[in-house]
């Protein structure tokens, strides 16, 4: 078995100048790997949306008062702080987490053979959008969890999700030219579909907003209006989602469209169900803290569905390789 070679001080200098091509350099990932990396940041995305909903639902938005510290003079919580402080604090730890698993497709990313700078484009995308995140979550403490600043910290997760569930699709396919499996009226279809599943997340912050669960259990400002109101404006959007979900899987079926686009959306068509359920439970039943967790995890799933939707619509090949022939103006007989 051989060694492990040693750095010699020329590889140390180009390892500090340059990790990720030193990585590159010596290491090539299978593409199961960096299929698998790229999953890992979509689901830490998903989850760190999760557990920042279960800070608010504990009433633990200001379990740390301040930021980057979680006290004046105290990176971590002191023993004078209660409960709130630890979960508080276990959910900035997770962003650490969130930072490796983006770091990790990163990484992979760059290492595969040959190298696709599109797929490395969206990971460093995923960073920027964490740093950006992490930054305004402090923001979100600084001004005493300000119901619009949350809203923004929400609707940046969101964006976040949507990066990772395409670098996570794009490591499944290739770099060509996208060919369309379906029609142009498909298509629009589609984009009607992502609009309203848009609008359908974006008036589910003004519900947050405008709720009972304010995030802690001090005097927290609210947004204006009647949260009931607006959440019936949401479940009425719920439904317009659901109703272009179901004629999308009527008219795939009319069309006989590929088994990719079918099936997706009948996936989507089931988690929208199962949303749909847990929404009108946990209104009827005063919003109990565990079912609305539960509806924030499913609207991470059912903005993830549609994503899958919208990509399944086109298939991207392997990138065409030129390859060297004869010169066009050489005819049969040609003496060059």
């Amino acid at each position: 078995m051989e060694g492990v070679p040693k750095l010699n001080p020329a590889d140390a200098a180009a390892a500090v100048r340059n990790p990720l091509a030193f990585i590159a350099a010596r290491w090539t990932p299978s593409p199961r790997t960096v299929q698998r990396a790229a999953l890992a940041a979509l689901v830490m995305s998903a989850v760190i949306v999760v557990t920042g909903g279960a800070v608010r639902l504990t009433g633990s938005g200001l379990g740390c008062p301040t930021w980057p510290e979680c006290t004046d003079g105290s990176l971590t919580p002191t023993t004078a702080l209660s409960y709130h402080s630890a979960i508080e604090f276990g959910n900035r730890m997770l962003t650490y987490v969130l930072c490796a698993a983006v770091g990790w497709a990163i990484i992979a990313a760059r290492a595969e053979k040959p190298r696709r700078r599109s797929l490395t484009r969206l990971g460093w995308a995923q960073f920027w959008l964490v740093m950006g995140n992490a930054v305004l979550g402090g923001i979100v403490v600084l001004v005493g969890l300000n119901p619009y600043t949350v809203a923004a910290h929400f609707l940046l997760a969101t964006a976040l999700i949507t990066v990772a569930a395409v670098m996570w699709q794009r490591t499944r396919e290739g770099d060509g030219a996208p060919r369309p499996l379906v029609g142009k009226a498909v298509q629009q279809l589609v984009w009607f579909l992502v609009t309203a599943s848009l609008l359908l997340i974006a008036v589910g912050t003004v519900v947050t907003g405008a709720g009972p669960h304010a995030g802690d259990s001090s005097d927290v400002k609210r947004i204006p209006i009647d949260w009931e109101t607006v959440a019936k404006l949401h479940a009425v959007l719920a439904w317009i989602v659901v109703t272009l979900t179901f004629a999308l899987w009527f008219v795939l079926r009319a069309v006989d469209a590929p088994k990719g686009p079918l099936s997706r959306t009948r996936d989507l068509f089931l988690v929208l169900l199962a949303q749909g359920v847990i929404g009108y439970v946990q209104y009827f039943t005063h919003l109990p803290e565990l079912l609305v967790g539960l509806h924030m995890l499913g609207s991470c799933l059912v903005w993830i569905g549609v994503l899958r939707v919208l990509l399944a619509l086109r298939e991207r090949p392997e990138a065409d390789v030129n390859l060297p022939g004869p010169s066009p103006e050489v005819t049969v007989g040609t003496r060059v």
